[in-house]
């Protein structure tokens, strides 16, 4: 279970909230609301004061590298600092698994090896997917997931999230796109403009 305590991301104020493990919270609001600075501040990405839990261990009872090993953050716009995409992977991935993910994925095993400058977006998004769940995180935070998909992509990697929350993970959900919401919150955390937050259950 990924459990917040008045964790103030940026100018928001003090949130509290809780994910259960196998559920889905989505993060809405408008442009500039404080969305992404929430997840990068559970991802202990950015300094943030509060307190974050993962099954009861406090964010700041372990290393930073074991933390974002625990806690993965999914950008929309995912960097890459290696040439192909194949060099960012974890290095003990399992083939099974990686094979696995592409095929979910509708993507090509060439990708990986490809100059990561010559795939397009949405090719790109999809394998950092991949990259952020070769080694089974307990909390996935996705920022804007399927921003750059096209319908088909947009379903596929909507079921790999239905199995991931089937498999137990705690999933923390940034989307504009109401439908998905819909689809595949449990619940809904609203922020403002104002920086404030609302909570809500989802439709």
């Amino acid at each position: 279970m990924l459990r917040v305590e008045r964790l103030q991301a940026g100018k928001l104020r003090p949130l509290t909230f809780e994910v259960a493990d196998g559920e889905c919270l989505a993060v809405e609001g408008p442009s500039g609301s404080g969305k992404t600075l929430l997840l990068r501040a559970i991802a202990d990405l950015d300094p943030a004061p509060g307190q974050v839990f993962i099954d009861g261990v406090e964010r700041h009872e372990v290393s930073p590298f074991e933390w974002r090993r625990l806690v993965r953050y999914c950008a929309a716009e995912p960097a890459w600092w290696t040439d192909t995409p194949r060099g960012g992977l974890p290095p003990k991935a399992s083939a099974e698994k990686l094979n696995r993910l592409l095929v979910s994925l509708d993507l090509d095993a060439g990708a990986l090896d490809r100059p990561v400058a010559v795939l397009s977006t949405g090719e790109r998004q999809r394998l950092a997917l991949v990259r952020a769940l070769l080694d089974e995180p307990k909390v996935l935070l996705l920022d804007e997931p399927t921003g750059a998909l096209d319908p088909q992509s947009t379903a596929l990697v909507e079921e790999l999230i239905r199995f991931q929350m089937l498999a137990g993970r705690s999933v923390v959900l940034v989307s504009h796109n109401g439908a998905q919401v819909k689809r595949l919150a449990d619940a809904r955390l609203v922020l403002s403009s104002t920086a404030t937050a609302t909570e809500a259950s989802a439709p």
